[in-house]
């Protein structure tokens, strides 16, 4: 008899070391459906969708396609099965053109001559990038590309494939609205031609758009499976946690500050960012809001000395600075917490305790030494501040679950005292808990005068969190609102490069 299900799986445990990241957990994709997995970070969706993908073993329990037992699975066999994985954590080579890794070992080639064909190379590569609306150049190096391009690469290069299963971890962190529903398109599309997708994501309300059934992780286990539109919202992040979340309250009547703590005059780096000029207060919370490639992340990065500006001056409290390196930020209090916390904020080999001081490690020096002693009293005391999960200050960063990743490097910005501090799409891959944690430091931080600037490609979590939010597109500002004069609508006009004021 053949089974309803494309894919199951039956009594799933995986253990780490300190860690039990899966708990006899039951799974199954029927064809052509989209299948969507949450939880928390660290709920176990990652290791589950790795094993999937073969990319680990399970310690225990059975896994069957289309209805047939298979034994020591892994990632090539996977791939024979069916199976593709878009990871949230990009897997692409940063030396090779856009082209060449969307196609890298399915390349076209011509086949009495063996090589491969480059026109038609490229002529696909247009027509996926094409397809799911993104204007990236196929000849483009990965890594000259940012974190939100290099999303829709991976996308494009999982498409190209052309596979039964399709896996997404996190595919919309980094979107546009706008491409966010280019995406949603294709997977309709997709799903109407029989691919089954597995799609993990932390905005819920993306659920309500492709969802056909749910399935809820927490701590590890199997918590329910259930068809859309069984169960409420609240019900649904209950699951998830465990507990009832409540929304952090922003005061709307929150006194800001009337001295200019940041000014940036003239700020320029040809082509991303041309004549960027803006004031943020004492306390204030200023939202960038824009399209990718509108410069924001460039801006940022200008700002906290990570690039050479062409022109420009920026300002703290009135005195010029003169920013070489982001050793010259830090020392004059501008913190950063980069979308890349893999990549730029944190040293995956390292444990816990260095990756939280490493940028305020002369605090810890006695006689020219590092004192341990209060070291880990400090790193101890932000662990339990920020709720971070670790199995102790020693773990490695690489073996901490997304949320806490991005707690640990918050935690290191947190220990240098900033002035400013720069959140570029810092609930990016968070689960809705880690979320509210987040808002709510960002909002203690405000209230204690410190200044902060934040990218975001939410346009709700930038209603929700900006005192004043400024627009760009195609690195100019195009448009400043305060809070209550902002809407989605008056934004997407000034991020499509509407005039100033708009609305």
């Amino acid at each position: 008899m053949q089974s309803q299900y494309i894919l199951e799986m039956r009594g799933i445990s995986k253990n780490f070391p300190g860690v039990k990241a899966l708990k006899k957990v039951d799974f199954a994709l029927r064809a052509g459906e989209v299948h969507c997995l949450i939880g928390e970070n660290g709920a176990g969706k990652s290791t589950l969708i790795k094993i999937i993908s073969g990319a680990h073993s399970p310690d225990s329990g059975e896994i069957y396609f289309q209805g047939q037992l298979v034994n020591e699975l892994n990632a090539q066999k996977a791939r024979q099965l069916g199976v593709s994985v878009i990871y949230q954590e990009m897997n692409l080579i940063p030396q090779l053109s856009v082209a060449e890794n969307i196609f890298l070992g399915n390349e076209p080639t011509l086949t009495r001559l063996g090589f491969v064909h480059k026109k038609q190379l490229i002529e696909k590569t247009q027509a996926i990038l094409q397809e799911i609306g993104v204007s990236i150049h196929p000849h483009k190096l990965v890594r000259d590309l940012s974190t939100a391009e290099q999303q829709m690469v991976e996308i494009a290069k999982a498409l190209a494939l052309d596979k039964e299963i399709l896996i997404m971890d996190e595919p919309t962190a980094s979107l546009t609205a706008q491409n966010t529903e280019d995406l949603f398109r294709i997977i309709k599309r997709l799903t109407k031609r029989g691919v089954s997708i597995i799609y993990i994501s932390h905005r819920l309300q993306e659920l309500s758009i492709i969802a056909d059934r749910v399935t809820v992780l927490r701590d590890g286990a199997h918590i329910s499976t259930f068809a859309w539109g069984k169960v409420t919202t609240s019900e649904l992040i209950t699951m998830m946690v465990g507990r009832e979340v409540k929304p952090v309250a922003m005061a709307r009547n929150r006194q800001i500050g009337q001295e200019c703590v940041l000014e940036v005059e003239g700020l320029r780096k040809e082509p991303q960012v041309k004549e960027v000029s803006f004031r943020a207060y004492q306390g204030e919370i200023v939202c960038f809001a824009g399209l990718v490639g509108s410069g924001r992340t460039e801006t940022m990065r200008l700002i906290f000395g990570a690039d050479q500006r062409d022109s420009g001056q920026i300002f703290l409290y009135g005195k010029e600075l003169r920013l070489r390196s982001p050793a010259d930020a830090v020392r004059d209090g501008i913190g950063m917490l980069t979308e890349d916390r893999k990549g730029q904020g944190l040293v995956l080999g390292l444990p816990v305790r260095e990756n939280m001081t490493l940028a305020s490690l002369a605090n810890f020096l006695k006689w020219g030494r590092i004192n341990r002693a209060h070291e880990g009293q400090v790193v101890g005391e932000q662990v339990k501040t920020l709720n971070i999960v670790t199995p102790s200050i020693e773990h490695l960063a690489r073996n901490l679950s997304g949320g806490n990743q991005q707690k640990v490097v918050l935690a290191k910005w947190l220990l240098t005292e900033s002035k400013v501090l720069i959140f570029d799409e810092p609930t990016r891959g968070v689960d809705v808990g880690a979320k509210e944690e987040i808002y709510e430091i960002m909002r203690f931080l405000a209230q204690q005068g410190v200044t902060i600037l934040m990218v975001s490609s939410d346009l709700p979590e930038v209603l929700r969190m900006g005192d004043r939010i400024i627009v760009m597109s195609e690195g100019k500002i195009t448009g400043e609102l305060s809070r209550d004069e902002a809407t989605q609508e008056k934004l997407m006009a000034l991020m499509l490069g509407g005039v100033a004021n708009a609305g």
